[in-house]
């Protein structure tokens, strides 16, 4: 699917303010709609993600009609990827962490 840059600029608007980010995802039924940065054109960290929502979708409350969560965070050593689910869309955002030293006393 083609976006014109309006398209894409309503879909990332509030990505690209994100304090510390690295790089963004848009992702819907498998495709990246927008990419940037260290994640620009990562289909394969695309793919991962989109699997790794459906498993914590299955994570369903009895009774519960509403998707578990809405936000899903990976947290690495020195970045976190932080995932939005939105109607049919998975917002990702790579944030680096600010790792701070030990304060010796």
């Amino acid at each position: 699917m083609v976006r014109t840059g309006l398209q894409t600029s309503a879909l990332t608007q509030g990505l690209e303010r994100v304090p510390a980010q690295a790089g963004y995802l848009v992702i819907s039924d498998g495709a990246v709609l927008a990419s940037s940065g260290d994640l620009e054109n990562d289909e394969h960290t695309a793919t991962v993600l989109q699997g790794l929502v459906a498993t914590a979708l299955g994570l369903r409350l009895p009774r519960g009609h509403e998707p578990p969560f809405r936000r899903l965070s990976v947290v690495f050593g020195e970045h976190s990827l932080l995932v939005t689910v939105s109607g049919q869309k998975l917002f990702v955002v790579k944030r680096h962490h600010h790792i701070q030293e030990p304060v010796a006393v």
